[in-house]
């Protein structure tokens, strides 16, 4: 209790310090507006608005946010105005003396047909976007993810964290929802860590965090959501780059997209293909305390050779049907195909330390994987108010197959004493139907309500067949106990209403969801049918107060859900060890969580800062439990199995921290640390010993995250991103600290239409999980995990109609400037 008052007291101090800082006394005035496409009505997002001071020669500006809108505070004096954007025709204003705040409307921009044939220019936008209600990581200027996956740039993400089993977490939370363009998506897939590594890095234009959620978000996720937006270009004309991959170990790629635009058609495509050899290891060394253990000691050594393809392709197309409605169709297909050859080297111990056994399992596994995806949006922008219309159909399919063939091999005595094979299917489909609605009242006032309907359908089989008789080379014989197969079928019905008012320097946002949840679980080998049914209502409530200078502070709460799902239900247990196992469980229940958030927002000329404090508070939490099954392999060990159980309540409380910081026009840096505690209460009975563990623990921990990047001479860019995240430990585990570092530089060729990229990841080979799990009276073990040794990879992107330029109109990047409230 004492640590946790004491963290939110240095919280509240922090906090107090940064809003107690003396503001200098300035005369300045707010110029406010809106920057549409004059044919569409759509609003255009990153549109610049540039102001000249006649009398100083100082220009200044900002960007518009993805309503279209912007706000700019200047001191009162006499400006040129013009409105910019990529391949539209500026809009200028005449000189003027402004003295007080300046409303300029809608501002309508027209395409500039004369640059279809010409060079189209591409604003390099920042690394990060800092906003009230989320943070925004643009992916067109990180250097260390080009030629990676969708897990490496959530890697790089402020507040997002991916251990190295590929797991996503959001301020140290799991359970983070995660979207592809604002949806549920297949491409996150049943196993999200790898379908995330099939999804290029390349196709991925921006992802956006939002940590308080309003009511017109889906409430699964007790963290909060990231949102993956796909790239879907619109400029005028035809557009696109190239891009090729080499890499050691053996990775092979290149990735393509483009789009084409005219009146009324957008075309857009992103293709890209990977074959890539990712090494890894594992390290086990496993003490059983009982007096009576044939094997006291257990040493296992795992080495992973893994062979993945994969092709990922989407193709869409948008008919604007007039200038405030369009159509947008969308087709995304991704597929893989992995052959891996992994082994485990087993040494067996007895109580005086000499060797019962030594045995080499050889696990050869294939494994081939399908998703498609059909999207169809519907747009009405119905005038320049900002009443909006929008329908979202989508439907999706995804099949797994995997034939798994283990032996085992007594290395003493070079003889076979085990042979299984593993088949699993796992299919799973989708559908989705959404409205939403968006009407303002005034300038001010604002109603918004929606649906959404979600329905799934999964389908799991597992089969084992193992070789019983030896000495006559007898056949595979299924084992009945672990055969099964289930299914799980749920649809989520949602409705929502919000209503947001601003109140001068106060902006309002509260609504209500509510979802309603059936679910349907049918097992092979149980004779009744699972039907649960249960409905939640999900307030959301969002305040904003701003302040002169760049300064705000936002209240949030909002309840969220957790649902069990994918790897959490699967009953099937993994075989990669006959001791050490991990199965799902179809009992779970959802957890509800109660989030409140605090956060701080302050920019100055080359400094950005946004601060948080939050609180959850958990009910019917998941722990993932590590107990004896009773069971012993013929090699003689004690079998484990890991399982999640709706066992504790949790509380987590957190300071968190974003910065960007430029000191100098070259040199860019972007950090965020955080800071959290979590107390967990909560008692398990084991049903075979019978034996009573208490779960009760609390934790501090901490991650802290650096990225600089720095422009030398010669059109060469270099990033560095460090990473460290600090020691944690539930009730049974124990787990190290892990740094890591990557390395990256570029240079621009052929009159910037050209890039070669060098990346380095993991420069000390240091990204290796280290924990340590103690089951009293029973276990002692210590265990390492490496997912991904360290890569080299070069890449050449090479872009036709599309040149790299800082800023726009010949300007530079003001390193605050880019940062939309």
């Amino acid at each position: 209790m004492t640590k946790r008052f004491t963290i939110v007291l240095f919280c509240l101090f922090s906090i107090s310090l940064l809003t107690a800082q003396q503001r200098e006394t300035k005369s300045e005035i707010l110029i406010t507006g809106k920057i549409v496409d004059a044919n569409s009505n759509q609003p255009l997002e990153y549109a610049t608005i540039v102001l000249k001071n006649t009398v100083t020669q100082k220009i200044s500006g900002g960007i518009t946010d993805e309503t279209g809108s912007f706000k700019i505070k200047t001191p009162k004096g006499t400006y040129e105005i013009s409105a910019e954007f990529i391949s539209f025709k500026s809009k200028k204003y005449p000189k003027q003396s402004i003295t007080k705040d300046l409303d300029l409307g809608v501002i309508k921009l027209s395409e500039d047909t004369a640059s279809l044939n010409e060079v189209v220019i591409i604003a390099e936008k920042t690394t990060v976007d800092i906003r009230l209600d989320k943070k925004v990581f643009n992916i067109g200027k990180d250097l260390s993810i080009r030629g990676g996956n969708a897990s490496d740039v959530l890697g790089n993400v402020p507040s997002v964290q991916v251990d190295v089993e590929g797991t996503v977490s959001l301020r140290g939370n799991e359970n983070v929802t995660i979207l592809i363009d604002g949806r549920p998506s297949a491409l996150v897939g049943m196993n999200g860590a790898d379908a995330l590594r099939q999804i290029p890095a390349e196709a991925i234009e921006k992802v956006e965090v939002i940590t308080s959620p309003s009511a017109r978000y889906d409430a699964e996720g007790t963290a909060g959501i990231l949102n993956i937006i796909l790239r879907k270009n619109k400029l005028v004309g035809f557009n696109g780059s190239l891009q090729l991959d080499l890499g050691m170990p053996e990775r092979v790629g290149t990735a393509f997209n483009a789009n084409w635009r005219t009146e009324k058609w957008n075309l857009f495509t992103n293709t890209g293909f990977r074959y890539n050899e990712t090494p890894g290891n594992a390290f086990t060394d496993a003490s059983y305390l009982q007096p009576t253990a044939r094997n006291a000691r257990v040493v296992e050594q795992r080495n992973f050779g893994r062979l993945g393809r994969s092709l990922f392709t989407s193709f869409g197309a948008e008919y604007y049907l007039n200038k405030s409605s369009s159509i947008i169709g969308n087709i995304v297909f991704n597929s893989g195909n992995d052959d891996d050859v992994n082994t485990n080297d087993i040494n067996r111990f007895n109580g005086q330390g000499a060797i019962n056994e030594a045995t080499l399992r050889t696990e050869s596994e294939g494994e081939d994987e399908e998703r498609i995806q059909y999207t169809l949006d519907y747009v009405n922008n119905f005038d320049d108010s900002g009443k909006k219309l929008s329908i979202n159909l989508q439907y999706s399919t995804e099949v797994e197959d995997v034939l798994n063939n283990i032996t085992e091999v007594d290395t003493q005595v070079n003889l076979l004493n085990d042979l299984e094979q593993v088949l699993e299917d796992q299919d799973e489909n989708s559908a989705l139907l959404q409205i939403d609605y968006v009407h303002p009242v005034g300038e001010n006032i604002q109603y918004e309500a929606g649906y959404r309907g979600n329905y799934r359908d999964i389908f799991n089989s597992f089969y084992l067949a193992e070789r019983q008789d030896f000495l006559n080379n007898g056949p595979l014989v299924p084992d009945t106990g672990l055969n099964n197969s289930f299914s799980y079928e749920e649809f989520v019905n949602a409705a929502y209403f919000q209503y947001g008012q601003k109140f001068n320097k106060i902006s309002f946002l509260g609504g209500l969801r509510y979802e309603y949840t059936s679910i349907e679980i049918v097992q092979e080998t149980s004779t009744t049918t699972d039907n649960r049914s249960y409905g939640n209502l999900f307030p959301t409530l969002n305040l904003g107060f701003e302040f002169k200078d760049g300064e705000n502070i936002t209240l949030g709460y909002n309840r969220r859900i957790r649902r069990p799902r994918g790897r959490n239900l699967n009953p099937f247990p993994s075989r990669s060890s006959e001791s050490n196992q991990y199965s799902g469980n179809v009992g779970l229940n959802p957890v509800i969580t109660d989030a409140f958030d605090v956060g701080y927002l302050k920019r100055w000329d080359k400094f950005t800062l946004s601060t948080s404090l939050y609180y959850n508070i958990s009910n019917d939490n998941w722990e993932r439990i590590q107990e004896d099954t009773g069971e012993i392999t013929d090699n003689g060990d004690p079998v484990t199995n890991r399982f999640p159980i709706n066992l504790s309540t949790e509380e987590r409380v957190g300071f968190e921290f974003t910065l960007n910081y430029r000191p100098f026009k070259v040199w860019n840096i972007n950090s965020d640390f955080n800071l959290f505690n979590v107390k967990s209460d909560g008692d398990y009975t084991n049903q075979t010993t019978n034996v009573t563990q208490s779960f009760d623990f609390e934790n501090t921990a901490f991650f802290i995250r650096l990225n600089q990047k720095i422009t030398l001479p010669g059109k060469t860019d270099l990033q560095i991103n460090t990473n460290y995240r600090g020691p944690s430990q539930n009730a049974q585990t124990k787990s190290e600290g892990i740094f890591s570092m990557n390395i990256a530089a570029s240079k621009d060729l052929f009159n910037e239409k050209a890039s070669l990229s060098l990346n380095f990841s993991d420069v000390f080979n240091s990204r290796i999980s280290q924990r340590t799990t103690n089951l009293p009276g029973f276990l002692e073990q210590y265990s390492e995990f490496q997912w991904r040794e360290p890569q080299v990879r070069i890449s050449f992107v090479y872009r036709f109609n599309q040149q790299k330029k800082k800023g726009q109109g010949g300007r530079e990047d003001n390193g605050g400037e880019d940062f939309e409230g």
